[in-house]
């Protein structure tokens, strides 16, 4: 075993499991330990891909107390893989507290390329996509208004990340703090059976989806403000 390990995030499918990749197959068979958000979810993908190997849970819950033996482990010269319930682990998933660790005590770090939501709904949103910012899951409460307030004057097109049942009313408060007329994309269930694109103004799609209360995972693509007259 080398002096010195290796973490390597493996991104698993966000649907459809024929998204995985060779190699994210091969590291998962020959990692010494596999670091899963959810075991139950994780476990189901392995198998499907017939490994048969022990999970341990690295999540938002624990992952504070757990670097420190974690980094002991890798300094021992285990080769870790981490995967989340989906995507690629260290986007609005655990993954990046392990991550800095790594990297402050000179341990190598490896990032497969492979599943993400973000990227195919930015794609397919048919807004600008020769620049645009991550935003992720906008603060529930504290400083949301603030950070609306904030990107209300963003030039870039916008990708955020949003749970089904408060998706109506952050479209409502696109409406709100931007144009109420600024052109817009929701993704829901990407790669997956019931997969829907949807697209118009932020209003409109608030009048959508208040209408049709939606299920699944979403992504909202949003055009950035226009630089006329700025």
């Amino acid at each position: 075993m080398n002096n010195t390990g290796k973490l390597i995030l493996v991104p698993t499918p966000i649907g459809n499991l024929e998204d995985i990749t060779l190699r994210a197959i091969r590291i998962l068979k020959e990692a010494d330990l596999i670091l899963a958000e959810d075991t139950r979810v994780s476990s189901r993908l392995l198998k499907h891909l017939e490994i048969e190997k022990k999970l341990s849970p690295h999540h938002k819950f624990n992952e504070h107390k757990t670097v420190s033996s974690l980094i002991s482990k890798l300094q021992q010269g285990f080769t870790i893989a981490m995967i989340s319930d989906a995507g690629t682990p260290g986007i609005s998933d655990p993954g990046f507290l392990l991550t800095r660790a790594c990297i402050e005590n000179n341990i190598e770090v490896e990032c497969l390329p492979g599943p993400t939501a973000l990227i195919p709904a930015l794609a397919v949103s048919g807004l600008p996509t020769e620049k645009f910012v991550f935003e992720g899951f906008l603060p529930q409460k504290k400083g949301r208004q603030t950070r609306l307030t904030l990107l209300a004057e963003e030039t870039r097109t916008m990708v955020f990340y949003e749970s089904p049942h408060r998706l109506a009313k952050c479209l409502s408060q696109f409406s709100e703090f931007f144009e109420s007329d600024r052109r817009a994309c929701v993704c829901r269930e990407l790669s997956k059976m019931f997969e829907e694109i949807k697209r118009g103004t932020v209003t409109e799609l608030h009048e959508y989806y208040t209408a049709n209360p939606p299920k699944g995972e979403i992504v909202i693509v949003v055009e950035g403000v226009s630089k006329k007259g700025k």
